[in-house]
């Protein structure tokens, strides 16, 4: 993929144009030129280049518009690229009907590496799918677990990994075994994976929400930790970590205390709410490696909520942000280990457009992360910066003690009146850096038009990035072509690249793991697999 930008252009009013430009890698040498064009009101000749497909008009204006066009190849296998008018003849006043672009500058773009795939073939879920990762740094490996084998109603076939032992360029993959029938275990399905390293052990541990699926519907058994202590190369079979006593359960994360100097270095974290109890949120924690978990506790007050994201601080303090059911975010804290758990503190209110398309978004759920002076940032997708919430933004807000919180901060990825939606935030802070240096890698999916329907609507991921704690942000890039949401798994809650994604910050680089959607060519109904880019430099 590369990026295309005019240093030049002639015969444009002081108004900005883009074009989508998806150009195969391997095409070097420009051939003759192409032309793109908003369907009459202004149409630009780019030098050197072909244009190998019909242009397609992505919106049109008087004088301003974005336009789309394959130039150079027939293929979106490599993304899409983008072309920016950065200036113009400031003394042309028509309504011009064609502009010159000159000085056209081909500079390389992130490649997608493919990391990730289904390799299940039950007749019950839907393949190939990926759905769902997280991922997880320490020293030069990255781990991503990701649900493969995505069921209509809920859970998927198995969890599989994928390993980085250099930082995230090349990577193996396979599945974590003893879980579900299909990996040798004895549960029907299994969900939300999430994944941490425990230093003090020397041990990979992964969560993972088993399901039971009988006549009534299908249920959280619990949570099972899978562990590694071959650096992510081999799983062991899971230990039985929360639950299995009848309740439902639903969305856990796990985390552990890597900070030497904290009185509580070595203790590792599960959330965890009961479903059948309201949603009431559990913590549960571990001080051998997960072989073995304590008799979960609720926080003081026993508050209802989902997704919680707890983050260990230097001091060994965790502080638990979560979603009160989508209408705000509160967070939670332990001072001792998580023996006991404080009342919870508000951090804002969610605000959220909808997601077009029938798109699985839900409002609320977060990703944080905790940088080198403790500082915690909590991200999440939110309209309020838009009028009349027709868009969102990715937000985020910041404490140093999990009880007082900044105000809500938007990140620039475009202006305000852009119609772009952005949503799934996943976001990976440098625990390396602290201050005002602090650095920060952002991915996240959007729609180019937030007015779309399940139809129209072409899903894309981006990543933006800071080197100063959030006070000035890169340019947005967008890693992927657009592709349908007829190309990603179905759900009885919508189509499906996960509840969550997330960032990682590796050697000083961003890494993460995302689904992408495309034509299948295998005779399956699907080609849903997990990339990634990079890795990314940060700021």
């Amino acid at each position: 993929m590369y990026s295309l930008q005019t240093l030049r252009t002639r015969g444009l009013l002081g108004l900005a144009a883009t074009a989508a430009l998806a150009v195969p890698s391997v095409l070097l040498a420009p051939p003759a030129s192409a032309a793109v064009s908003n369907g009459g009101f202004e149409t630009g000749n780019l030098t050197g280049w072909t244009s190998a497909g019909a242009t397609a008009v992505v919106g049109s204006g008087a004088h301003s518009s974005t336009y789309a066009a394959r130039v150079g190849g027939t293929s979106h296998a490599k993304g899409d690229s983008t072309l920016r008018l950065v200036s113009h003849d400031a003394d042309h006043r028509g309504a011009p009907t064609s502009a010159r672009f000159d000085d056209v500058q081909l500079t390389p773009a992130p490649a997608l590496t493919r990391i990730d795939t289904d390799p299940f073939t039950n007749s019950t879920s839907q393949h190939a799918t990926v759905v769902e990762p997280d991922t997880f740094a320490s020293g030069n490996t990255v781990i991503a677990v990701a649900q493969n084998g995505r069921f209509f109603n809920g859970g998927a076939s198995g969890l599989g990994w994928a390993r980085s032992a250099d930082g995230g360029v090349t990577w193996t993959h396979g599945t974590i075994p003893g879980i579900t029938v299909y990996q040798g275990g004895a549960f029907s399905r299994v969900s939300d994976p999430s994944v941490v390293y425990d230093a003090r052990h020397a041990t990979w541990l992964v969560a993972g929400l088993p399901l039971n699926s009988t006549s009534s519907g299908i249920t959280g058994a619990g949570v099972t930790v899978s562990r590694s202590t071959t650096g992510g190369v081999s799983w062991q079979s899971p230990v039985r970590a929360v639950g299995f006593n009848g309740p439902n359960y639903d969305k856990p994360w796990i985390t552990c205390d890597n900070t030497p100097t904290s009185p509580f270095y070595g203790r590792c974290y599960i959330e965890v709410d009961n479903v059948s109890s309201g949603n009431r949120i559990l913590m549960s924690t571990s001080t051998d490696g997960g072989l073995t978990w304590s008799a979960p506790v609720a926080p003081s007050g026993s508050p209802s909520g989902l997704a919680g994201q707890p983050l260990v601080q230097s001091n060994g303090k965790v502080v638990v942000p979560y979603s009160a059911n989508g209408s705000a975010i509160r967070a939670f804290n332990s001072t001792n280990g998580g023996a006991s758990w404080s009342s919870t503190s508000f951090v804002h209110s969610v605000q959220a457009h909808t997601v077009a398309g029938g798109l699985r978004a839900p409002r609320g759920i977060a990703s944080a992360e905790v940088s080198g002076d403790n500082r915690i940032f909590v991200a999440w997708h939110d309209c309020r910066f838009r009028a009349n919430c027709t868009a969102n933004d990715i937000v985020y807000s910041t404490s140093t003690d999990g009880v007082t919180w900044s105000g809500v901060t938007r990140v620039p990825i475009d202006s305000t009146t852009s119609g772009v939606d952005h949503f799934l935030p996943g976001l990976g802070v440098d625990r390396t850096t602290s201050g005002t240096t602090t650095r920060i890698g952002l991915h996240y999916y959007f729609y180019p038009s937030a007015n779309c329907t399940s139809t129209t609507c072409r899903l894309q991921v981006g990543y933006i990035s800071s080197a100063n704690r959030g006070a000035t942000w890169t340019t947005a890039t967008a890693l992927t072509g657009p592709f349908p949401l007829s190309q990603i798994a179905n759900t009885n809650q919508g189509r499906m690249v996960g509840d969550y994604i997330s960032t990682s910050i590796v050697g000083g680089r961003a890494v993460s793991a995302f689904p992408v959607g495309r034509a299948p060519t295998t005779g399956q109904a699907f080609d849903e697999a997990l990339y990634t880019a990079g890795p990314l430099t940060v700021g």
